[in-house]
């Protein structure tokens, strides 16, 4: 690993493009920590519908950052950029090369920007927004946003109740509008506050039938392997709700809701689409955080060799 001094390397994609076997090939030829960004392989029992790695590959090839929360948890992108320093610290110590490989894509805008040091996750609060969501309606949420902090309900869509929620949270915590908080906290870059060089690579465009083909197909082996039941399993656990943060995973949520509705006559056709069309949904919302980034200098993935050679240079 001499020959990559002080390097991180990041590799960065939309859902099904291929992003693990790539990293794995890479494990192969490089002395390698595999530092996970995903925001749903974090909870334990989640396997099938995020296609976690295996036990046997993991235990080839360590993952930091799978399997460290049970799925009543909570998990912000503060907790994230924390742990993710430290897995990263622990590989540059060892003469290894942290490869962050993922899709979550606030994770690693994150964790490549630097975060305010902000509170964590209250689950009483969020119970309390989840609630009043429920019983009153998003506008009722984003009403109560504008109220406490007019500018963050100026930037936060009043359908998107995960950034309500986290803006409502940080000020009943805080008493300060989350916005000033940043400015207020700001940290450093990763390259700045790690100390190194960050090298990114983004998986090759491909056509948009192709990944679609690719999602569908690796869905189908999920349903195959039994990723319906994997969810009713988990919906036995007394303290998990189809609320649940881990729950709002594409996925876990098409398919609670489904047996909520249908619990008796379950029609996993119906269920595999609903799935699909929110997997597909997903990977646009992906692709559209990367073109956001076309100013960054990403690099395309095109072979494990090209990758070596950059991070040689």
């Amino acid at each position: 690993m001499s020959s990559y001094p002080r390097r991180i390397a990041t590799l960065i994609g939309p859902t099904a493009s291929g992003k693990t076997e790539l990293s794995l090939a890479l494990a192969h030829r490089v002395d390698t920590v595999l530092i996970s960004v995903d925001s749903a392989m974090v909870y334990r029992g989640l396997d099938i519908g995020t296609a976690k790695p295996s036990i046997e590959t993991r235990q080839a090839f360590p993952h930091a950052l799978i399997d460290i929360r049970d799925p009543e948890d909570s998990f912000s992108v503060q907790e994230f950029c924390a742990l993710a320093d430290d897995a990263v610290r622990t590989s540059l110590a060892a003469g290894k090369l942290p490869l962050l490989v993922g899709g979550s894509m606030m994770y690693f805008r994150a964790f490549r920007e630097g975060l305010a040091n902000l509170p964590s996750a209250n689950s009483r609060i969020r119970a309390e927004i989840r609630k009043l969501a429920e019983h009153e309606g998003l506008e009722a949420v984003h009403a109560e946003l504008r109220r406490i902090d007019p500018d963050s309900a100026l930037r936060i869509s009043p359908r998107n109740l995960k950034r309500m929620e986290r803006a409502i949270e940080v000020y009943r915590l805080t008493g300060k509008p989350i916005g000033e908080l940043w400015k207020d906290q700001a940290v450093p870059p990763a390259s700045e506050r790690l100390d190194c060089e960050l090298v990114e690579f983004v998986m090759p465009d491909m056509p948009r039938q192709v990944l679609h083909d690719r999602i569908e197909s690796r869905l189908r082996s999920m349903f195959v392997e039994g990723l319906v039941e994997e969810v009713r399993s988990l919906r036995q656990r007394p303290n998990l709700y189809r609320e649940s943060l881990s729950m709002r995973t594409v996925g876990y949520r098409e398919i609670w809701a489904h047996l909520d509705e249908q619990a008796e006559h379950v029609d996993e056709g119906q269920i595999f689409e609903k799935v699909l069309a929110a997997t597909r949904r997903l990977a646009r919302k992906q692709l559209t955080w990367l073109r956001q980034w076309s100013t960054l200098k990403l690099i395309e993935a095109t072979s494990t060799q090209l990758m070596i050679d950059r991070l040689e240079h």
